[in-house]
């Protein structure tokens, strides 16, 4: 940006004696001479034209400009044209650089939007994801929960309704415990017999 501004201030800054330059070659070249007579006294033709038109005055013979005012109107005319062509020039190039400086900016945060879209759509599909995932656990879960309550509520339900004789036909074996009574009195001292069968 710097640099830019520098080459604005340097082209500006010859422009001035290059404009200078011209009307020192328009007095002492012939054809350079011709040509800023000639652009003289057709810009005065229209000045004059116009003045009259504007203030409503009647045509009138043009009197032309002498040779000396002529070659420095025309003169002064281009070196004027040049530095106004130069400033249209770096106002039109400032114009652009903006332009084309804006246009990369506005490319590299579309860029950008379109990078961090790509992410939250991923972040998405990844959630999209996790959340089936976890659904399907809780479902499995559930059904296994639901599994062992049944399970459990049907374990409780034999052990209140019929004791635990009827998981006899089931693979869990339950020991039975019996007691026996001794054959007479004089056995007293000696300890009461239990035995304990397992079911066959």
């Amino acid at each position: 940006m710097a640099t830019v501004k520098i080459g604005t201030l340097l082209i500006r800054t010859l422009a001035k004696p290059i404009s200078n330059r011209i009307k020192t070659q328009a007095k002492e070249h012939e054809r350079f001479r011709n040509i800023c007579v000639s652009l003289a006294q057709t810009v005065y033709r229209y000045e004059f034209r116009m003045r009259t038109n504007l203030l409503g005055e009647p045509a009138k013979h043009i009197r032309p400009l002498s040779e000396a005012r002529a070659i420095e109107n025309g003169a002064n005319f281009i070196a004027e044209g040049f530095l106004f062509s130069v400033a249209a020039a770096l106002i039109l190039g400032e114009t652009w650089r903006s332009s084309r400086s804006s246009s990369k900016r506005r490319d590299d945060v579309d860029d950008r939007i379109e990078e961090l879209q790509a992410s939250v759509g991923d972040m998405k599909e990844q959630l999209r994801r996790f959340e089936e995932e976890t659904q399907t656990r809780l479902v499995e879960e559930r059904e296994r929960n639901d599994e062992l309550t049944r399970i459990l509520e049907r374990v409780v339900e034999i052990g209140l309704k019929g004791g635990w004789a009827e998981l006899e036909d089931t693979p869990l074996k339950i020991p039975r415990i019996e007691f026996h009574k001794p054959p007479d009195a004089s056995a007293d001292s000696s300890p009461s017999s239990s035995n304990i069968s397992n079911p066959s």
